[in-house]
């Protein structure tokens, strides 16, 4: 083993430690860790009774009146009893409470949580919203109030529609009104929102009021660490950009233009509130927490125009659904913007190549393992030409090792500046472009990294099993075991798998290619860390980079037969013999350049 293959591997194993070490969870995170496992296995322990969202209850308010209180703005509206009503059709289960005329819970119908109960986007006091503003001098949150309800439980399906009202009565002349309307076959809940009267009992200079809307996000998916890393706030502007909060940490911020809707975005579904009129002012808040099953704690505020000489009316409405692609873009409102497709080609790939396809693969209602596997082939097949092409230009450097060899063995290593450049006039001369094989790779990348976005927030793979994979969006528990000192509590097989193939390929592509030093070995130790962090990623997206191994190798295994070393040989020796066949490329031309003008700054 020579010095340089030595330092290479040092590195290499410090890269290795390095990355060890650096993605080692801090003090911190593993307290974070094992009180949110203690939780689940207090969860797990205990008898809960589930939640019947379809009966109407009612909860005694445990204030009792006074004179002075029911004299105050709405002060008969701080006592009652809460009742729960319940509209429905055939996506998604709302009840709407007395208590602040606020929607309580919501349920998806056609999903369950990761362990099979019911999928209730929030429930209970989880949800606040309510208008606030100054009355009389004194403050009113209408949250904490009681509506009264005009209307019960309803069912709608396809073209039907129906309302209920919720209203805070100030006096018979003098109050606020919500208006809840569902259609069939929708995840939309539309709220119009009537202040009647009650203009006279506020400031003259009060121009707003404050609407204040705050939401608790309970766990969902098997894996609440990667559910955390893809929630948190979106939002767009009146001049139709879409950003959000940051998803790694707590955040917050006061936005200066108007919005057209604010979503709280959970990785795989949102409550999402658009507002005709927009929203003026708005702060929002983003608070990261891993304690008691609690993925994330949102609240936003906005102001909304207050006209002090008449009525006025705020039409809004909620979109509880799910983070689905199609679903999204069908509401024609930019909610699709939510799903991160990836930055810049990326995004383009997954938009309006991988998406489309995947769409009328799906429309064969077809296993989603199966799909994968199609969309894997057909992906092969349109890169086979940058894949044969990358394989013979690593074939052409292959058969030219014995003479670069040669070369190195009569310069030398002690003038790596004349090695290099006797190496440049060998791969000019033979008509050899020494980076050929890396230019096709390099082209493939996109498409590998789309795939790294798209698998990952693909809400059709959530709940898909496939072989011994329970949840395509989530990693596979091949070995479970007590959090280790690096995190890791698994054992994903399709993870194994991928790396074991990867591994394989890698052996052969090097005793195909003959590589030698250092980088034979990276080839080796990169499969090995990638595992480190595919482990937790989800196994759909694990079993396609598993496909994409096995198809390389056997792609690499094909070519191979076709490729003759003796007549490449042949051709580039006959390249040597005539020059004018031999075509400069560009790198080459740059790298002579590089190296005459290192050659003369050594000279003086």
């Amino acid at each position: 083993m020579d010095r340089s293959t030595l330092t290479g591997l040092i590195l290499i194993f410090a890269i290795f430690a390095g990355s060890f070490y650096f993605m080692k969870p801090s003090e911190q995170e593993i307290k974070q860790e094992q009180a949110l496992q203690d939780s689940l296995k207090r969860v797990k322990e205990g008898v809960t009774e589930p939640l019947d969202t379809t009966k109407i209850t009612t909860t005694l308010s445990s204030t009792t009146p006074d004179s002075a209180a029911l004299a105050q703005p709405f002060g008969a509206s701080k006592f009652g009893q809460e009742q729960i009503v319940t509209i429905e059709n055939e996506l998604i289960r709302v009840n709407i409470s007395s208590k602040g005329g606020r929607v309580k819970s919501v349920e998806l119908k056609n999903e369950t949580n990761f362990d099979g109960s019911p999928l209730l986007l929030f429930e209970g006091d989880n949800n606040k919203f309510g208008l606030l503003f100054n009355a009389s001098g004194l403050n009113v949150n209408t949250n904490d109030m009681f509506f009264q309800l005009q209307g019960g439980n309803f069912s709608v399906a396809g073209a039907d529609s129906q309302s209920i009202k919720a209203r805070l009565n100030y006096n018979e002349t003098q109050y606020i009104e919500y208006t809840y309307t569902l259609a069939g076959n929708s995840y939309n809940v539309g709220l119009a929102i009537d202040a009647i009267g009650i203009q006279n009992s506020i400031d003259l200079k009060q121009k707003n009021i404050l609407l204040n809307w705050e939401t608790t996000l309970l766990q969902k998916e098997k894996n609440v660490k990667s559910e955390r890393e893809k929630s948190t706030i979106f939002y767009k502007t009146s001049e139709g950009d879409v950003d959000h909060l940051s998803e790694a940490k707590d955040d917050s911020e006061k936005i200066e233009e108007k919005l057209e809707w604010i979503a709280f975005k959970q990785h795989f579904f949102s409550s999402i509130l658009s507002n005709k009129e927009g929203f003026t002012n708005p702060e929002l808040f983003v608070n990261y927490t891993t304690s008691d099953s609690i993925v994330k704690v949102y609240k936003t505020t906005a102001d909304l125009a207050f006209n002090s000489q008449s009525d006025n009316r705020y039409a809004m409405n909620f979109f509880f659904g799910p983070n689905k692609y199609k679903t999204l873009k069908a509401e024609d409102q930019g909610y699709d913007k939510i799903i991160n497709m990836g930055w810049g080609p990326i995004g383009w790939i997954n938009k309006f190549i991988t998406v489309p396809i995947f769409d009328f693969l799906d429309g064969f209602h077809m296993s989603y393992g199966i799909v994968i596997l199609i969309l894997t082939i057909l992906l092969k097949a349109v890169l086979f030409p940058l894949t044969y092409k990358s394989y013979k230009s690593m074939a052409k450097m292959r058969v030219l090792k014995p003479q670069l060899d040669q070369i190195k063995e009569k310069v030398g290593d002690d003038n790596p500046m004349l090695l290099q450049q006797e190496q440049m006039k060998l791969y000019k001369q033979a008509g050899v472009n020494p980076i050929g094989g890396c230019l096709p790779l390099l082209l493939q990348m996109p498409f590998t990294l789309a795939f790294f976005f798209f698998f990952p927030n693909l809400f059709e793979l959530r709940g898909e099993s496939f072989l011994w994979v329970k949840d395509l969006s989530t990693y596979d528990s091949w070995i479970s075991f007590p959090p280790t000192f690096f995190g890791i509590d698994h054992i994903s097989l399709m993870c194994v798998l991928m790396t074991i193939t990867t591994l394989l390929t890698t052996w052969y592509n090097n005793s195909t290619s003959g590589a030698t030093g250092q980088m034979k070995y990276i080839g080796y130790f990169m499969p090995l860390i990638f595992f480190f962090v595919l482990n937790s990623f989800p196994a759909g997206l694990n079993y396609y980079y598993l496909l994409g191994a096995v198809f390389t190798f056997l792609t690499q295994v094909i070519i191979r037969q076709f490729i003759d070393d003796d007549k490449i040989l042949a051709s580039l020796e006959a390249n040597k013999k005539n020059p004018k066949v031999a075509k400069k490329s560009s790198f080459q031309q740059r790298m002579e350049d590089m190296m005459k003008q290192q050659q003369q700054a050594k000279k003086k």
